[in-house]
């Protein structure tokens, strides 16, 4: 299954206990013996000054930003800047398909999956199955599994066609907004009444069983539908490793890429693609799981619907929506979004359901809480891309309703991720006042980030808030951290004065370096890294606490390291440990000289290319970032990011062009001079990079000009290096980089 979130730490959360719901409920306004800071007119005082000094501070003083906090029972608006401005929401629209699908088809709603037989009494030889879906978003391999057990157990032994029928939804299987980007990403599944797997396939890829052999490849579910062209290699142990993965359709099947390199001995690595073809990738599967338990095929798998006359013989249920929409917002799931969108709009505006019939109900609905038609844009029911817009002061007016509907009121709260426990906030806000007391969806695309839900505050009041943030500049991790700090803050007011302090200033981010002996700074590595490299996920939360309570700018990128090799596979780990590298190139030479070793693996710079070669957003950039000012500050780093670089350009040619492309003037130069010095050292007589080089050169794209440029240069540094090592010069002189005049 898709590995979308971790498994939480059992622990009460204050805004599920039933005593905490009651004393929320009861709350109103604040005794007339309360503190200053729990009456309405404090607590917004209170509020208003750490927020505007949140909003008002880098990056989001720069974005467009909408922020409402209001008390969740009174409806007292306790914090507001450019309330009704409509932002880009991003999947906070989940919050909106969810309430409205809880409120429309009800909490114990369930998705069947109907399976109809030939009529006629009997087993009988070659009859038609049909499988009837409706939109199930949850149905994956080990249920279909337990149906194929389900229907040989019935008799279903000796099948013709097997037959599937969509016609619950209408024919479109890419929502508005998908169409913005293509590609094979699971995130762009596509829709189908009947689907398996939220519509992707899980390919796993291990090293063969020698240097040069071919990548072993094996998909789940693994069927007829799919064809495998493998052409990945196995490296030599300790090589970077670069696999791409593509999925394509090809004719009735699914063509299954698998291009690059993987070490000897390295990870089995799993990578999610969406197919093409929902109604024969679950027809296909259940054949096969059907084979398996002995049944047999005399047809094909085709779509198609049911004929009358056809006897039902099995229906398949879903959990109930509640269960649904938990893991939709605890996972952010775009596909399960989507499906529920368009079997909103064949429940209530009559099949098939189709996205503009979704919307309507879902426009009912918010017309029916107050938020009227054509005050919004709503399009998809995921949020993804450039397609719907909401403002801050809508998205809590639905907060609040849905706090206030009783039979609702449980289902939707506990569907929203906690701060610091789990789904999509697991590592957000850890440590402050927000951890376990926060619970609110997120959102995130490039150049936005959103936060809304509810938090109960020091004094036990439960406020409902909305953060959107559109534009803003440099780095996501910015703009979420102050994102964060709002939530933290919510969660300290009405606390002992000063509480909110804390909060402000995790917008600032890590706190005041302060570095520790170098004894101490040796001890702690060594340590950290006995541990990191042991690869055991259950040290993840020890090294998120260090990393939260440790000030050394040194100790902090091991730690992010630690955090990534612990769990290699995690967004959260990568994205943690590429965050942590730090622009300053003395901690990376203090971890490498402290970190001590025979020098095989080179502390966050092998892990830092190793994610560079496999894509990773940033990673490349990050490494590119550091050459200036390591030139300069230390030889044995200078050596090792030029090495580094030099085995990134072997697997990446493509993305380490494009990242010197976007680097700026100093940054490029003094990466080209380190590529130079690695591709020098590295001992081959063309480096791949420079035969990738020449190839580029000739494309008929935008990287071919820059391309051109770069070769006389990369030429140049070749040779420099190769001459200050008084060694001959590793680039033939007979055209192995074409030659161009400089800007050309």
């Amino acid at each position: 299954m898709i590995p979308h979130s971790k498994p939480s730490r059992a622990r009460p959360v204050p805004l599920l206990a039933g005593t905490a719901i009651a004393v929320a409920v009861a709350l109103g306004a604040a005794p007339a013996g309360a503190a200053e800071g729990t009456r309405p007119e404090g607590l917004a005082r209170e509020l208003d000054g750490a927020l505007r000094a949140i909003v008002g501070a880098a990056p989001l003083a720069s974005a467009r930003t909408g922020v409402v906090v209001s008390d969740v029972e009174s409806g007292q608006v306790l914090f507001a800047r450019d309330p009704d401005v409509l932002l880009n929401p991003a999947s906070n629209v989940k919050l909106v398909t969810s309430a409205a699908a809880l409120a429309r088809l009800g909490p114990d709603f369930r998705f069947d999956t109907e399976i109809y037989l030939d009529g006629g009494a009997g087993e009988g030889a070659g009859r038609a199955l049909y499988v009837r879906g409706k939109g199930d978003p949850t149905l994956v391999t080990e249920r279909l599994w337990a149906i194929a057990g389900d229907l040989v157990h019935l008799g279903v032994r000796r099948v013709g066609d097997v037959v599937v029928d969509e016609s619950y939804f209408d024919g479109e299987r890419t929502g508005p907004g998908f169409d913005q980007e293509s590609g094979d990403r699971s995130y762009l599944a596509p829709a189908g009444a009947a689907s398996l797997n939220w519509n992707t396939i899980a390919v796993h890829v291990a090293p063969g069983d020698r240097r040069g052999a071919r990548a072993r490849v094996e998909l789940e579910p693994a069927s007829d539908l799919f064809e495998v062209d493998v052409r990945a290699t196995t490296a030599a142990p300790g090589a970077r490793r670069r696999i791409v993965v593509s999925s394509v359709r090809a004719g009735s099947r699914q063509r299954i890429v698998v291009d690059g390199r993987i070490p000897a001995g390295s990870r089995m690595q799993t990578v999610w693609r969406r197919i093409d073809d929902p109604a024969l990738y679950l027809g296909q599967t259940l054949r096969r799981l059907m084979e398996l338990r002995g049944a047999r095929f005399a047809g094909k798998v085709r779509a198609g619907p049911v004929p009358q006359g056809a006897r039902l013989v099995h229906v398949a249920q879903s959990e109930s929506l509640a269960e649904v929409v938990r893991r939709l917002n605890k996972t952010s799931n775009n596909f399960v979004a989507e499906q529920i969108l368009k079997t909103l709009g064949a429940e209530l505006k009559g099949a098939p359901g189709s996205w503009p019939k979704g919307v309507a109900a879902v426009e009912e609905f918010l017309a029916e809480v107050g938020i009227p038609r054509g005050a919004y844009v709503m399009r998809n029911g995921s949020g993804l891309n450039d397609t719907n817009r909401f403002s801050a002061r809508q998205l809590v007016t639905l907060l609040r309703a849905m706090w206030a509907r009783f039979p609702l009121h449980a289902e939707f709260v506990v569907s929203l991720p906690v701060a610091g426990r789990d789904g999509t906030i697991r590592w957000r806000m850890e440590g402050s006042e927000a951890e376990g007391r926060l619970r609110a969806k997120t959102g995130t695309l490039e150049n936005v980030t959103s936060l809304s839900g509810y938090v109960e505050n020091a004094a036990h009041r439960t406020l409902a808030f909305a953060v959107l943030v559109n534009d803003f500049p440099g780095r996501a991790s910015g703009a979420a951290r102050s994102v964060d700090a709002v939530g933290a803050a919510l969660a300290a007011s009405g606390g002992p004065p000063g509480s909110v302090g804390a909060a402000v200033a995790l917008a600032k981010g890590a706190p005041p370096a302060e570095a520790a002996p170098e004894a101490e700074l040796g001890s702690k590595i060594r340590t950290y890294y006995a541990m990191g490299r042991a690869g055991d996920r259950r040290n993840v939360p020890f090294f998120r606490s260090a990393l939260r309570s440790e000030r050394d700018p040194a100790l902090r990128v091991a730690l992010g390291e630690c955090l990534y090799l612990s769990d290699p596979d995690s967004d959260t780990g990568r994205r943690t440990f590429v965050e942590a590298v730090p622009a300053d190139p003395q901690a990376l030479a203090r971890v490498l000289a402290a970190a001590g070793g025979d020098g095989a693996e080179v502390p966050v710079l092998d892990s830092l290319g190793d994610l560079a070669a496999e894509g990773t957003a940033d990673a490349l950039p990050r490494l590119v970032e550091l050459a200036p000012a390591s030139a300069a500050a230390d030889a044995t780093l200078s050596r090792a990011l030029g090495d580094v670089l030099a085995d990134v350009a072997a697997a990446a040619p493509d993305d380490v062009v494009a990242a010197l492309a976007a680097a700026q003037p100093a940054a490029q130069e003094a990466a080209v001079g380190a590529l130079g010095a690695g591709i020098s050292r590295s001992g081959e007589r063309e480096h791949p990079f420079v035969a990738a080089l020449r190839a580029m050169a000739e494309r008929p794209d935008e990287a071919a000009a820059f391309a051109r440029a770069l070769a006389p240069r990369l030429a140049t540094a070749i040779a420099a290096a190769s001459a200050a090592r008084s060694a001959p010069a590793l680039v033939p002189g007979s055209g192995s980089i074409p030659a161009a005049t400089p800007g050309g």
